[in-house]
Order: C-alpha cells, then structure tokens, then sequence
C-alpha cells in the first residue's frame, strides 16, 4: 500500500477582549509573523484540551474552550526545505483565565500582542498564514458551533 497522505492537526484560539484580539509574535524562518496562539495536537489529547495547553504555552494565559469557530485546511511550502505541508486546524474561542507571567513562552514565541482587527488586516503579510485572519473574520460574523460536534474517543485520551 502506498503512503497515505495525512494533514498535520493542529489547535487554535481566538480570544477578543474589548474589540482587540490576542495574538502571538513567532520568530519563523520568514522573519518574525503573528498568529493565532496555536500549535500541533500532542498524542493523547482532545482538540479542546490541546488547544488550552497550546494557548498556556505560548501566551502564559489559561484558556476555556466555549465553542468551536471553524475546522480549517492549508496547504504550505517550508521555504527553507521546499516541503509540501497540509494543516488541519480547529479553532476555538472561549473565555481567557488567569495571567501567568513567570511563565517562560514557548521556543520562538517573541511576545504576545493584542491587536484590532483593523491592525490585523493593514499587516497581512505578517501573518503566519491565512488562517490567521479567516478564523478571526469568522469569529466577528459570529460563527461559532458547539464543542459536542468534535467527539474525542477515550482510546485517545492519556491513561485510557
């Protein structure tokens, strides 16, 4: 049988408070991008609670998922390795908890910014892909679906 070709799954968060969106600042092999807190889903996890450990990591905020704004899928070429990637991403969004600052982020997270998303449209080429904003501009339509339509199997789940 031939190799199966499989999508990376990844987590993000969009967060707003009082119009601004969090967001992080990476330092990638293009330069320094903004993105949506996110990362690649860990074995033994749900996409939910991948998505609370990604956001903890990489902005020192703990983070309740309340509902699921989108399931995404992009395609990208590393620029340094030419690599052909496909990324299957679930966005979330929820209520942000309590600030950690002793917390050291993330390898290569720079800084967390927040940012309107009039700042966000006017940097485009800043950001880490496309996804970025789409998941936003879904956000602020209001598009936002249950957590029970994503069913995580307990076979999944650590110490099953």
């Amino acid at each position: 049988m031939p190799n199966r070709w499989k999508p990376n799954a990844t987590v993000a968060a969009v967060i707003e408070h009082e119009g601004r969106f969090l967001l992080v600042e990476e330092d990638t092999a293009d330069g320094l991008r903004l993105n949506n807190p996110a990362g690649h889903l860990d074995p033994g996890e749900s996409p939910e609670q991948g998505c609370v450990r990604e956001v903890l990591e990489e902005t020192a905020y703990d983070f309740t998922p309340t509902a699921l704004v989108g399931v995404y899928l992009n395609r990208f070429t590393r620029t340094r390795t030419g690599d052909d990637i496909t990324y299957l991403r679930f966005a979330f969004t929820g209520t942000l908890g309590a600030h950690h600052a002793w917390r050291t982020l993330d390898d290569g997270i720079v800084r967390t910014v927040w940012m309107t998303p009039a700042e966000l449209r006017s940097c485009a080429d800043r950001h880490r892909s496309p996804l970025v904003m789409r998941c936003i501009e879904d956000y602020l339509t209001g598009q936002r679906h249950p957590l029970g339509l994503i069913h995580t199997d307990a076979s999944v789940l650590r110490g099953s």
